[in-house]
């Protein structure tokens, strides 16, 4: 980052410097000696090359007049500080571009939008809101609209006002962009786990189903609607809707899992269980799905060969901590005395490993831990964490 920052501030120099020559040049005419650059840029190049970044800044902030030709640069100082965490120092600087009467509607309308930014990131949240609201209904210009609508609906979002964020995106955000369409997909989730819980099944069914027109592969919308069915004894259209999320993403397989099992042990058909699981092996054999149907086949016909022959294959053909670690339970069962001792002692140990690991994980940043989050805790992205799935996590 620091590199970074140094490179813009360059670049700030470069353009300063242009500005500045420039304006003595055009004085050239009406002088009969034209001054040399200004000192203080000079002197803020000498801060730059010595490392001394606050003051360099502060020196060609001094040097730099505010007009019609200096706004971007003046702008792009103001992004400097707030990308070095110095949001305050940034706000004053797009306070006082804002001050100025001579700005044109386009160029108070793009320090207006910088001017939220800071309040972002001081959490002035309730400011920023009116800045963003009106840049949303009177700016004139469609692509700073849009940032201001992208940035808006974010907010909202932190707020967890979802129908107020889906009211800013819809349609036009949603239709452009892959990430506020995901977005829009889960907080019209959102908005049916709290009528659920408010006893509104109704309304909640009508956001989810507007969720999956939203999001064809929103698997939260399934998922809710399959518990909703089971909440109401509705088991096998339950089984339906969890059938369908591995056509969505295989990644979320161990996720149904559960559910799948408690469905059929309501409906008395553990052979409609095992062949459910045999599908679904074939879709994506990862390990939560071999113990389970080889654990499940072991309860159904009352001995382990089938059990052990379905793991033995399947670890010959990837290995896995956890399959191994359930192969040792299946031994056990069979095995006494010392032999017993020393199984339960490397089970013991495949135990703490499997503990060990993490159970789902962020595709965008890598953010690991137990719990599913729709959200990404790190950074944000809806729909980004899905299970861990194969010999990394099983």
């Amino acid at each position: 980052m620091p590199d970074v920052f140094l490179l813009a501030l360059l670049v700030v120099a470069v353009a300063i410097g242009w500005w500045l020559g420039r304006r003595e040049r055009q004085g050239a005419g009406r002088r009969s000696q034209p001054p040399a650059l200004s000192r203080d840029y000079f002197v803020g190049l000498n801060y730059l090359l010595n490392d001394q970044q606050d003051r360099a800044i502060e020196t060609f902030i001094g040097a730099l007049e505010v007009n019609s030709d200096t706004i971007e640069t003046h702008l792009a100082l103001g992004n400097l500080f707030r990308t070095r965490g110095e949001a305050d120092r940034a706000l004053k600087i797009h306070q006082n571009l804002l001050a100025r009467p001579t700005l044109t509607a386009g160029q108070s309308d793009r320090v207006q939008l910088e001017l939220s930014r800071d309040f972002l990131a001081l959490g002035l949240l309730d400011r920023a809101e009116r800045l963003l609201q009106s840049l949303v209904r009177d700016s004139q210009d469609d692509e700073l609209r849009d940032t201001a609508r992208r940035l808006l609906a974010d907010l909202l979002e932190r707020e967890g006002e979802w129908q107020a964020a889906l009211d800013v995106a819809l349609p036009r955000l949603v239709r452009q962009h892959d990430d506020i369409r995901r977005a829009a997909a889960h907080w019209l989730c959102e908005l049916a786990e709290q009528e659920r819980h408010s006893a509104s099944p109704v309304l909640a069914r009508r956001h989810l189903r507007q969720a999956l027109a939203t999001d064809p592969h929103c698997v939260r919308a399934n998922l809710l609607l399959a518990a909703m069915e089971h909440d109401t004894g509705q088991y096998k259209p339950s089984i339906r809707l969890l059938r369908r999320i591995p056509d969505q993403d295989p990644a979320f397989t161990p996720t149904i899992l559960e559910p799948l099992a408690r469905a059929y042990r309501l409906l008395d058909d553990e052979e409609g269980l095992i062949r459910c699981l045999q599908e679904l092996l074939e879709q994506a054999p990862c390990t939560s799905v071999i113990t389970r149907l080889a654990e499940t086949l072991r309860h159904h016909h009352g001995d382990d060969r089938e059990a052990l022959a379905l793991v033995t294959e399947q670890l010959d053909r990837a290995p896995s901590l956890g399959a191994m670690h359930y192969l040792l339970t299946l031994y056990r069962h069979n095995a006494s005395g010392e032999e017993d001792e020393r199984l339960a002692l490397l089970q013991r140990h495949t135990h703490t490993l499997v503990q060990a690991l993490p159970r789902h994980r962020c595709r965008r940043c890598g953010f690991s831990g137990e719990r599913l989050h729709w959200q990404c805790p790190r950074c944000r992205n809806w729909g980004t964490t899905k299970p861990i799935t194969g010999i990394e996590g099983e």
